[in-house]
């Protein structure tokens, strides 16, 4: 597969979780508010999460500030796995904890890497 569709294919694969996720808390905006508080999470900063889920996926799966976005959700897979999902005796929580993890490890390639020539930033860069 070359270089490029295979870069495009992994931003999309990558993003989608942060999309559907954002899209999830919108529909259940009062669930996701209280499974917050219960982890001691204020619900203010919760639109801000949303708009960084499908905002920052959908920038990450159209190339728009690749290396920014990828870093700040890489950052924000982190967090949300220290705080959610910190439980390793737990099962589930443990494949949780190492999805986020292995979220955060691919962000941070496409962080140093970009996004390649099929994207905004691409675009951009051969003008």
């Amino acid at each position: 597969m070359p270089r490029n569709i295979a870069m495009l294919a992994g931003r999309i694969l990558l993003a989608q979780i942060f999309v559907i996720a954002g899209i999830d808390k919108i529909l259940a905006y009062h669930g996701t508010a209280q499974y917050m508080a219960a982890f001691g999470v204020p619900p203010i900063p919760l639109p801000l999460v949303i708009l960084l889920e499908v905002g920052g996926g959908a920038a990450l799966v159209l190339g728009w500030q690749t290396r920014w976005v990828a870093l700040a959700l890489s950052a924000f897979s982190i967090v949300t796995a220290i705080i959610f999902h910190h439980d390793i005796a737990n099962g589930m929580q443990k494949i949780l904890l190492m999805g986020d993890l292995s979220f955060a490890g691919g962000l941070l390639v496409v962080g140093v890497v970009g996004a390649g020539r099929i994207s905004l930033d691409g675009m951009a860069r051969r003008d």
